[in-house]
């Protein structure tokens, strides 16, 4: 049996595009020889729906594109679709999570998902009634043991904490299955390509199967999906692979064994074609711009930033905006203006100081007597964020917020200010390796798009004289490294110190820093994900808490009357 593996750019929500997408590439896959085809999981309704969900229309929609889907498929050909099932039983959760195997007009078989990510980016859960295990599919003489993304995740090897007490693969092992197939939406993030395969090699080899793997490609919102469908043979080798960030139809014959490689790509590589589909999607899915603007400062952040935004969405839609104060460098401004000439997008100069002299006179007699401080630092960058959003509103054009993650994780930024926005390009990338990416662009365009300069001086948010980001901040190597592993490992302070060296009270300031800004970034523009831990709907704490790292020292009494 010849199967194919489509990973396919869904939008969220667009049933009718969807399912018109998934009739398209089905009859592509039936041309070229294919017996079935394979979606990524809930492909129909595009991932995550999230509170669509809840609306019985939207279901009636689904509903009705599974049938349009099933009604291309001819009686010889089947394809394998992932989207939401109602469950017609009167207890548990209106819907299941489930892969549909269609046609000759029709849903012959379906299975439905086990195990229910409630964790970091997932909410499935809030939803979906989790299933018991069930039986495989059999098509053309081929059982196919059909499961759907965390149903693989409870094998991972090497774990000290197992979060299911069933292991799907094992139920349909035992029923016979002749292949495994998996239906992903497994969202990217440094690292995570290299665990999967680690994981899907781990599964073949302990059941002595092969395994096809279908994944979502393409952005929504924050979450970035690289595709990299894959089909690994029974000892685990690699014998299928499919590109990563872009659509594509990819060809197993079950049964075949040659193996095939993929081109290593570093870290770096992975995350800047992340960020490109991810800016790319979020313009173009929303539909609602004609073009994105950005403050250019001549800073590495907005630099980048601008280089990123010229290559997602062509130079001819990026406009940038200088905006200096009489604490600008004239340096910081010739680099402004080498990088937009150097990436052939529009720019103009709009100054902030007559504005921001204006809010000083209107607020000398409130503050007289008082000295100039961060208040008037956050002045400057509110002004800059209104002059961004009345661009926005008059030209219909895309903000795109600069700041990096260590600013957003230390509250280095200003709420409506440099905080103001509609997408978070860099805030899921440290300030270290807004640098390496920078360099890759430069390797990458064969000349210098960000001037040397840009690398040289020492960042500043230039809204005092004199001033540096160390001013007020650990050196970024050392700050970038206590947050990775409070953010991302999850560690605390006393981790943090045994296993850096850092001096307690360093590591204690950084985490303060990191829990007092919380405020800001639930206020913050979406960030785009491309590590294990994101600002935004992957990180949740409250803003209002009084909770203290430090061991309660004195016996709690109760006050005395």
């Amino acid at each position: 049996m010849n199967i194919a593996i489509a990973q396919i750019n869904c939008i969220v929500g667009d049933l009718e595009g969807n399912a018109r997408k998934i009739v398209d590439f089905s009859r592509r896959a039936r041309e070229q020889g294919a017996d079935l085809v394979v979606f990524s999981e809930l492909c129909v309704t595009g991932y995550p729906p999230q509170d669509l969900l809840d609306n019985p229309a939207f279901m009636d929609g689904v509903e009705r594109a599974v049938e349009r889907i099933a009604e291309s498929i001819p009686p010889d050909f089947a394809a394998l679709v992932g989207a939401p099932a109602r469950n017609l039983e009167p207890v548990g959760k209106r819907l299941f999570n489930s892969a549909l195997l269609l046609s000759g007009g029709r849903i012959i078989a379906r299975t439905d998902k086990c195990l229910l990510p409630t964790y970091d980016v997932y909410d499935e859960y809030r939803y979906f009634e989790p299933a018991t295990p069930t039986t495989c599919m059999e098509w053309k003489g081929v059982r196919l043991g059909v499961h759907i993304c965390e149903d693989m995740w409870n094998m991972e090897e090497g774990v000290a904490f197992r979060m299911y007490a069933t292991n799907p693969l094992e139920h349909l092992v035992r029923d016979g299955a002749d292949v495994l197939v998996g239906l992903s939406a497994t969202p990217f993030a440094r690292g995570k390509r290299e665990q999967r395969r680690r994981l899907i090699r781990g599964i073949c080899r302990h059941f002595d199967l092969p395994l096809v793997f279908a994944n979502q490609v393409g952005a929504n919102t924050e979450l970035i999906f690289d595709g990299t469908c894959s089909v690994h043979a029974a000892d685990g080798r690699m014998v299928a692979a499919g590109p990563a960030f872009e659509e594509a139809l990819t060809f197993w014959t079950f049964g075949q064994d040659e193996t095939v490689s993929e081109t290593p790509r570093s870290d770096i590589e992975e995350m800047h074609d992340a960020l490109i589909l991810g800016i790319r999607d979020y313009y173009e899915k929303t539909g609602a711009f004609r073009g994105a603007v950005l403050g250019l400062s001549g800073g590495m952040d907005s630099s980048l930033t601008a280089a990123l935004a010229a290559e997602a969405l062509g130079a001819d839609r990026v406009h940038g905006v200088l905006m200096p104060s009489q604490y600008s460098s004239q340096h910081s401004i010739d680099d402004a203006i080498a990088v937009a000439e150097g990436l052939c997008i529009g720019y103009r100069t709009i100054s902030i100081q007559q504005a921001f002299d204006a809010f000083r006179s209107s607020l000398s007699d409130a503050f007289s007597g008082l000295e100039e401080d961060v208040t008037e630092e956050n002045i400057q960058a509110r002004v800059r964020g209104v002059i961004l959003m009345a661009l926005s509103n008059k030209f219909d054009l895309l903000v795109l917020t600069t700041g990096n993650k260590s600013e957003f994780a230390a509250g280095y930024s200003t709420l409506y200010g440099d905080l103001a926005g509609g997408l978070a390009v860099l805030g899921d990338v440290y300030k270290t390796q807004v640098y390496e990416l920078a360099h890759y662009v430069n390797r990458r365009a064969g000349r210098e798009v960000i001037p040397r300069n840009v690398f040289e001086k020492a960042p500043s948010a230039e809204l005092r004289p004199g001033q540096t980001d160390q001013d007020s901040l650990p050196p970024y190597e050392v700050l970038d490294e206590i947050l990775e592993l409070y953010i991302e490992q999850n560690q605390d302070l006393e981790s943090i110190v045994g296993s850096t060296e850092h001096d307690e009270p360093l590591v204690r300031r950084v985490l303060d820093m990191v829990d007092r800004a919380e405020f800001k970034r639930q206020q913050a523009p979406p960030v785009l994900r491309v590590s294990r831990k994101a600002f935004g709907m992957g990180r949740r704490l409250p803003i209002v808490m009084r909770w203290s790292r430090d061991p309660i020292l004195q016996p709690v009494t109760s006050p005395s009357h």
